[in-house]
């Protein structure tokens, strides 16, 4: 079968309709009814899906082969509430915690970052507070937007109103652009989070920042959240609020793939929306970011540095 042909899953995987037997699966979230500027998100997680079928199954460059010792499919989309944000929430965490009970790792497909609060009180539910590593142009932190307390500009705020975060053991790696004050980044270095704004990152490897990330982690179970804006708009478009001055592809996959060895419990990657990049560029990175997040899970990584002792 060409490249071309066959299921329009993720990476044409199998597809299955929960994720019983499994040890990770791909999962969308279609939703935008949570974005401030521009929607599409909606869009995403199909797009990522179409756009992945020429990821093969070996990572030439670290040597991991996830389906040689990991179970993995498809299990569809979350059946949210289009017309009800608050409902989609409630429906996404009872989702995820039908995931989770069977011990199987979720990578999402987004679907805008106000999903991430809902996994994150599933995933937090499981394995107790989480330490969390969030790429972003934006910190995610407002009290509200337009008077509602849940949108894709609070997730991390209701996220540590709840307890689902250890705040010591949080990064916030890619910050950048302009604000209405100095609290659009301070209110999260207040909780005790790391933000590491996007001028740090310039013209430079991230590589020593994660053995720091690995180093204060430790093993603490960990989520990680990735939003596609956290990249220059010169190699992600498809988004729905940019900013300049952002990271590099080769940073990004330095990012993801310096989580190795860290007790990854959940991750996702959202905010991509297909109809501001028509060429489908933005959702081909995100799905090639989605495999390096598969490579480095747990079982993943421990299988690679086996094979490679061997």
């Amino acid at each position: 079968m060409p490249r071309f042909g066959g299921p329009t899953t993720m990476m044409r995987l199998p597809d299955q309709p929960t994720a019983e037997g499994l040890d990770a699966c791909f999962i969308g979230v279609p939703m935008d009814i949570g974005a401030s500027n521009r929607a599409g998100t909606r869009h995403g997680p199909r797009q990522i899906r179409a756009e992945s079928v020429m990821l093969r199954p070996y990572n030439m460059a670290t040597g991991a082969a996830p389906f040689e010792c990991m179970q993995v499919a498809d299990i569809g989309d979350v059946p949210i509430n289009t017309f009800d944000l608050k409902k989609s929430v409630d429906i996404i965490t009872a989702h995820y915690h039908t995931v989770l009970a069977t011990g199987c790792i979720p990578l999402t497909l987004g679907g805008d970052h106000t999903l991430t609060y809902p996994v994150l009180r599933a995933v937090a539910e499981r394995h107790g507070p989480v330490a969390l590593i969030h790429i972003d142009a934006h910190a995610d932190i407002n009290d509200d937007m337009f008077g509602e307390k849940i949108a894709h500009g609070t997730p991390f705020r209701r996220a540590v109103e709840d307890g689902l975060l250890q705040c010591d053991r949080v990064f916030q790696i890619g910050l950048r652009g302009t604000g209405y004050s100095p609290e659009d980044f301070n209110w999260s270095r207040d909780q005790g989070f790391t933000v590491v704004q996007a001028e740090e990152c310039w013209h430079k490897s991230l590589a020593p920042l994660m053995a720091q990330v690995r180093e204060r982690i430790g093993d603490a179970p960990v989520y990680l959240s990735y939003d596609i804006d956290s990249l220059d708009p010169a190699f992600a478009p498809g988004t729905g609020t940019q900013e300049i001055g952002g990271l590099t592809i080769w940073q990004a996959l330095e990012i993801i793939r310096g989580c190795a060895g860290l007790n990854l419990v959940g991750c996702d990657l959202v905010e991509v929306s297909p109809p501001y990049d028509m060429a489908g560029t933005t959702a081909l990175v995100a799905a090639n970011l989605l495999y390096e997040m598969l490579c480095v899970l747990p079982k993943s990584e421990a299988f690679r540095l086996a094979r490679t002792k061997d």
